[in-house]
Order: C-alpha cells, then sequence, then structure tokens
C-alpha cells in the first residue's frame, strides 16, 4: 500500500474536520479524530470549490518590504563603489570600464551555453516536480506537468513564491487536486531545496576548502546542526516525538506526514544533476568573461551563490553582489558575468513558459 492509499483510507475514516484555520495558505484545516470536533464547523458546511481552491496570499507585510529594500539598497551602494573605485584604476569613467569587459566576451559561446543549461534544467526541475506530486498526491504524467511548470516561470520573473501558487491554482482547476494539497508539495520542494544545496556546500567546502574565504569555515558547522533539525523533523512528522501535537495533522503539512526519510534522499539525487551541471556551465561561463576558475572551486561557491540568489532583491542584486565580493580581483567582470548569468536564466526561462502558454490557457479554459 503507498503512503497515499494510507492516508485515503485515514480520511475515509474521519467523519469530520476542524474548522478552517485563518492564516495558513491554501485552505489549511486540522484533521481530528472521528467525534473529537462535533462542535466545530464540518467540511459539508464549505462549498466544495471554496474547500478545494487555493486561497489569495497574504500581502508582504510593510517591515518584510522594508527590509528587502534595504538589502537592495546596501548590494547597489556596495557595488557602484567596487566597481567606480575599479575603473578609477584603470584610469576609466565607470561606463568606459564596463563597456570593456562587456566588449571581451565571447557572447556566442556564452549564449549557446545559457540555453543549452537552461532547457537543462528545465527537464531536471520538471521532474522533482513531478515526482514529488506523484509521491504525495497522485501519478500525473511529466508531459502533463511541463506546460504548468513552464508557465510558472512567467510569474517567477516578479516572485519565485508566486509562480508555485499559480502551480497549485493550475493543477485545481484542471485536475481537481485540492490547492492545499499542490500548496504541501510545494512547500515540501522549497524545504528540500534549503538541505540539498546544505549538502553541496558542505562537499563543495571539503574540495575546495583552500580557495574559498575564512567566512566559508561556518558552513560544515551549520550543515551539522540542520542535519539535527531534519532528524528532529522527520522524528516529529512520524509521531516519534511530541505524539500529542496536533501541528503535523495540518493539511499544509500533509507531504510531510506522507515523507518517509527516502523521499528527502530521492529529492536529493533528482535535483542534484541540476547543481552538477551548474558547476560545468558556470566554470565555462566565468572563463568566457576572463576570470579563471576551476570545476573544484565552482562548487564551493556557487551552492552559497545560489542562497544568496533566493533572496528576493531586483534584478538578483544579492546574487551579483555575492559574486563580486568572492572575487575581489575581478569586480567589473563578475559584476557583468553575475547580472548576466542570473538575469539571462530567469528571462530565458520564461520565454521557455510563453510556448508553453497556449497549451497551459487550453487546459484552463479550453480555448
Amino acid at each position: 500500500m503507498t503512503d497515499r492509499d494510507e492516508a485515503g483510507d485515514m480520511t475515509d475514516q474521519e467523519e469530520t474536520a476542524d474548522v478552517t484555520d485563518p492564516g495558513e495558505a491554501g485552505d489549511v484545516t486540522d484533521r481530528g479524530e472521528a467525534g473529537e470536533v462535533a462542535d466545530q464547523e464540518k467540511v459539508g458546511d464549505v462549498p466544495d470549490q471554496e474547500a478545494n481552491e487555493p486561497k489569495a496570499r497574504r500581502k508582504p507585510s510593510a517591515l518584510g518590504r522594508i527590509v528587502f529594500l534595504g538589502i537592495t539598497a546596501l548590494c547597489f551602494v556596495y557595488l557602484y563603489n567596487r566597481l567606480n573605485g575599479a575603473a578609477v584604476r584603470e584610469g576609466l569613467s565607470l561606463l568606459d570600464y564596463m563597456s570593456q569587459v562587456f566588449s571581451n566576451v565571447d557572447w556566442i559561446r556564452w549564449l549557446l551555453l545559457m540555453m543549452v543549461y537552461s532547457l537543462l534544467y528545465f527537464a531536471i526541475d520538471t521532474l522533482v516536480v513531478t515526482r514529488a506530486l506523484n509521491w504525495f498526491i497522485r501519478d500525473i504524467k511529466y508531459r502533463d506537468i511541463l506546460p504548468i511548470r513552464a508557465s510558472a516561470y512567467i510569474i517567477s520573473i516578479f516572485n519565485e513564491q508566486i509562480g508555485k501558487g499559480a502551480m497549485a491554482y493550475y493543477l485545481n482547476k484542471r485536475d481537481q487536486v485540492p490547492g492545499w494539497e499542490v500548496g504541501s508539495v510545494m512547500l515540501f520542494i522549497m524545504f528540500c531545496e534549503v538541505f540539498y544545496l546544505l549538502v553541496w556546500a558542505t562537499i563543495g567546502f571539503f574540495v575546495s576548502r583552500d580557495t574559498l574565504p575564512d567566512e566559508f569555515g561556518l558552513i560544515p558547522p551549520i550543515a551539522l546542526g540542520a542535519a539535527v533539525v531534519l532528524v528532529l523533523w522527520m522524528l516529529y512528522f512520524q509521531g516519534k516525538i511530541f505524539p500529542n501535537n496536533r501541528l503535523r495533522d495540518k493539511r499544509i503539512l500533509h507531504a510531510f506526514k506522507l515523507a518517509k526519510p527516502w523521499h528527502y534522499g530521492a529529492f536529493f539525487l533528482l535535483r542534484s544533476p541540476a547543481l552538477l551541471s551548474a558547476v560545468v556551465v558556470y566554470t565555462i561561463a566565468m572563463n568566457l568573461f576572463g576570470v579563471e576558475a576551476s570545476f573544484a572551486s565552482s562548487l564551493g561557491y556557487l551552492p552559497v551563490i545560489f542562497f544568496a540568489a533566493t533572496v528576493p532583491t531586483p534584478m538578483r542584486a544579492a546574487a551579483i553582489t555575492s559574486w563580486v565580493f568572492l572575487f575581489p580581483d575581478n569586480v567589473g567582470q563578475m559584476a557583468a558575468f553575475g547580472f548576466v548569468q542570473h538575469n539571462f536564466f530567469i528571462l530565458f526561462n520564461a520565454a521557455i513558459g510563453l510556448l508553453f502558454w497556449r497549451r497551459a490557457q487550453r487546459d484552463l479554459f479550453g480555448r
């Protein structure tokens, strides 16, 4: 019997469900034992369509916007000061300095390299999403996930998490999959991505520690602490610790309750080809920009850079700043490299999404 079958059997045995918990994404509700919530609202009291559709996400708080705007401002100030200083040392204006940097790049080879990488990433990313949906919800074919995964890249230009919310809406409309179930799987994917990057950051540290800044020495103890957290996390959702705590029964945590240790390992194996291909592509690309780099050193840098890229700053300013910080002798080259590398990747993925846009519209609206 599969994990989803077990979950379905339990659901069939339950006669009632807890009241909807305001503030949780995607119609989050507690599953109670039969008879424990007789005095609360039942699922039947809520229209089916309303119960299944993902709810609108909360708007970011003013404090959150201020924090990210502050980070963005600091990144741009840092970049300007470093770039302008490098230009002055070369006896050039900032504009002439950056024009010289861009003119020395073999753009044709770089473009072909990035197009191949983006297509490969799209294939791997879609595979990861498909397998996760199959593990915890139902069997959905890879080719049926392609249009929504691609179309979500368009929205991800502005916000990656909204893109994942669009996937939940799409699957709810097309396959009648409850929004909270898809939201739970997306949450599982985001959670696993953190640990996947941390594992590779740790491997990269031990492979190339001699070429890394001293600050990277924090990676092993952070990884050790994260490993403890992950073990406790899995034990909690298996009911081995705090067995009477009801948080694990929240619908938005559905995937974590079904997940076994092998699911986390399988996610790492499925996602890892994307990181390893990035090591190859980014190393070649850096050399095209006139910066000497090796595969070993790139393995040490890239997971940390990808962490920085998740910070929602305009034009991936946090990631660009990280490249400049890590390569102080190649300020102009790394600023140009970081800018075009990360932003081309996002925009090309969105272009892939446009190719699937008509298919996605047809699936959703029948036209």
